[in-house]
C-alpha cells in the first residue's frame, strides 16, 4: 500500500467506512488544514488513532483554507497536504473537504469517535451533535504547548527578515 492508496474521495470513503464498521472496527475522525506538519500534529494524531481502530482525517481544500486563514494560506497545496497526512503510519484514510466545516462529511461517515484538540470544548466541536445522537463519543486531546502552524510561520518569517 502506498500513501496515495489512503487518499479517498468522499464517496469511496463512505463505502470504506461501512466496510470497516461491518468488520467491527471503531472509526475515529478528526480534521484540519495541516498546512505545515509539526510535532503538535503528530502527537495529536497519534493520540487520536489510539482511541479506535481506524483514523480518518478530513483535510481542508486549498479554497477552504484560504477562506479560514486568509489569502496567504495555504502554504502547501491540498494534494501535497493530503499525501503528507497519508504517509503517516497512524492515519488510515484521508479525505479532502471544501465546505466551511466537515459537518456533512462527519454525517456521511458517522464516526464512532470524533476528536479535536483541547482548545475546543465538546459543545464547540462541529458534528458533536450527530455523533452523540448516534451513540458515538466526542473527545478532546491535550495539545502540545507552543506548537502551531501559525507559530512556525511566524518563526520562519522572523528569521527571513534577520
Amino acid at each position: 500500500m502506498t500513501s496515495k492508496d489512503k487518499i479517498y474521495t468522499r464517496e469511496n470513503l463512505v463505502k470504506q467506512a461501512v466496510a470497516w464498521k461491518q468488520q467491527g472496527q471503531r472509526l475515529v475522525f478528526t480534521n484540519g488544514c495541516f498546512d505545515i506538519l509539526h510535532l503538535g500534529h503528530v502527537d495529536y494524531l497519534e493520540k487520536a488513532r489510539a482511541l479506535g481502530d481506524k483514523l480518518v482525517v478530513g483535510v481542508n481544500t486549498d479554497a477552504s483554507v484560504s477562506r479560514l486563514k486568509g489569502p496567504s494560506r495555504p502554504l502547501q497545496d491540498e494534494l501535497s497536504r493530503a499525501r503528507i497526512m497519508a504517509s503517516l503510519l497512524f492515519t488510515d484514510a484521508i479525505v479532502l473537504f471544501d465546505e466551511e466545516t466537515p459537518y456533512e462529511l462527519i454525517k456521511s461517515i458517522m464516526p464512532d469517535i470524533l476528536v479535536k484538540g483541547d482548545d475546543y470544548t465538546v459543545e464547540n466541536i462541529v458534528g458533536h451533535d450527530i455523533v452523540l445522537q448516534n451513540g458515538g463519543e466526542v473527545k478532546t486531546i491535550a495539545l502540545v504547548k507552543g506548537y502551531s502552524t501559525s507559530n512556525v510561520v511566524a518563526k520562519i518569517s522572523k528569521q527571513l527578515k534577520e
